[in-house]
């Protein structure tokens, strides 16, 4: 799915993000929309902030150049 990009002033954008201590099922979900976004903003890397989520989670793909 994906997921809409907060705008820079979100308060989600100003809030120190939690750490990840597990991978869940909801976490492994939220990787892969994260991808999907990435990839339709286009861009090639996504923090979870960027789509509303407070978690420490960062998604790149550096095969390009």
């Amino acid at each position: 799915m994906i997921r809409p990009i907060v705008r820079y002033g979100a308060d989600v954008l100003h809030t120190p993000a939690s750490a990840v201590t597990q991978i869940t099922p909801e976490i492994q979900q939220l990787v892969d929309d994260m991808v999907q976004t990435m990839y339709a903003a286009p861009g090639i890397g996504l923090a979870a902030p960027q789509v509303g989520i407070p978690l420490r989670i960062f998604v790149a793909d550096i095969s390009v150049g």
